[in-house]
């Protein structure tokens, strides 16, 4: 211990290994990353359902996408129409736009209703954002430090990222996907505990343990190049400022990542939209076991019916919502860390002063 009472205090940078954080500080900035973010974004896709519903192009009358910029969450209408204004995206309205939605829906339906239908989705988005995000920081520092000790170089590969963040997302995406499929049930039908049970055997009588992972395929296909694209694109961009990010440049950093990514994978994107709801409709509300078509053959149909513009149906709304989303909570996160690393370098420089003075 002799070395660290010879190193002054101010000499030790903070991205010193050994003021790494640890997973439960990991866990807290992801967390509270999540919260930000899904209170920030989940507005902007509440007015975007609400414009969908006034303008009667929901994709189905029984199902909707509602995303939160942390993860996809698929929404089934009751099927009580005689109560269908209690809802809120049935709620009568006319809108022209997104800023006027915005603000006809706080002035005529109080601020909250921009909140509608938070409660559910944050349930499933803040466990399986901390996972992912947990994952991915513990993967790609031991694949860096493992690079490092075979390398001259102290730069992280860029494979370090990509196989982290494709890792993390595929294991994030499997924990959660059991977990979706029981809310979805829960909330197409209001079933109570007993039935999802019943309604989940039958499931298992039918499809088997797969049977628990139904519509997993498309999410991965579209999420894990997504993730890996992601983090290649913004730990090369952390590497442009010597990875001294503050709020604004991981913010930059983040929304210049999540836009490329978005684009690249917009086909798989529409696929997994189409998929997931005949997935659920056939699954959840038919009851009866769903057989999906191959990606390859949904990519394909979509080009034959509506050419390649058809494959990148919707991108211009799907970088606008995954733009902030990303941005948001990759600042959010790397401000949580870097609180946490100057915390941990302070109480590692107490512990010095404290052992430099017992020597004395």
């Amino acid at each position: 211990m002799k070395n660290d009472i010879d190193i002054h205090p101010y000499q030790l940078s903070v991205e010193d290994p050994r003021f790494r954080i640890t997973p439960t500080q990991q866990m807290a900035a992801a967390c509270s990353g999540a919260l930000i973010t899904s209170l920030i974004v989940t507005p902007l896709d509440v007015v975007k359902i609400r414009l969908q519903a006034q303008q009667k192009t929901l994709v189905s009358n029984k199902c909707f996408l509602y995303c939160n910029g942390l993860m996809d969450h698929l929404c089934t209408c009751p099927t009580n129409e005689n109560n269908a204004h209690e809802y809120w995206y049935k709620r009568p309205s006319q809108f022209n736009g997104t800023v006027d939605a915005l603000v006809k829906i706080s002035r005529t339906e109080g601020i909250w209703s921009l909140w509608s239908g938070l409660s559910p989705t944050l349930i499933l988005a803040i466990p399986a954002t901390v996972v992912y995000f947990v994952t991915y920081e513990q993967l790609r520092t031991r694949l860096a430090d493992w690079a490092k000790r075979r390398s001259t170089s102290e730069t992280q590969p860029l494979w370090a990222p990509l196989l982290a963040g494709c890792t993390a997302r595929l294991w994030a995406a499997s924990l959660v996907s059991p977990l979706e499929l029981v809310r979805t049930k829960m909330q197409s039908k209001k079933l109570t505990y007993l039935e999802i049970r019943h309604a989940l055997q039958s499931l298992l009588k039918h499809r088997g343990l797969p049977g628990l992972w139904t519509g997993l395929g498309p999410t991965l296909l579209r999420d894990v190049p997504f993730s890996g694209v992601y983090w290649i694109t913004y730990e090369k961009f952390k590497m442009l400022n010597n990875n001294n990010s503050t709020f604004l440049y991981s913010f930059i950093g983040g929304s210049i990542a999540g836009s490329l990514a978005a684009v690249i994978t917009t086909p798989f994107d529409v696929v997994k939209t189409h998929r997931q709801i005949e997935l659920v409709e056939k699954e959840i509300i038919a009851e009866s076991p769903a057989s999906a078509k191959s990606t390859y053959s949904a990519l394909k149909n979509i080009y034959q019916k509506n050419g390649f513009g058809g494959l990148f149906t919707g991108i211009v709304p799907r970088i606008i919502r995954i733009a902030p989303a990303c941005a948001i909570m990759v600042a959010s996160f790397e401000y949580g860390k870097s609180f946490f690393q100057k915390h941990n370098k302070k109480q590692f420089e107490e512990q010095i002063f404290l052992k430099g003075d017992g020597h004395h």
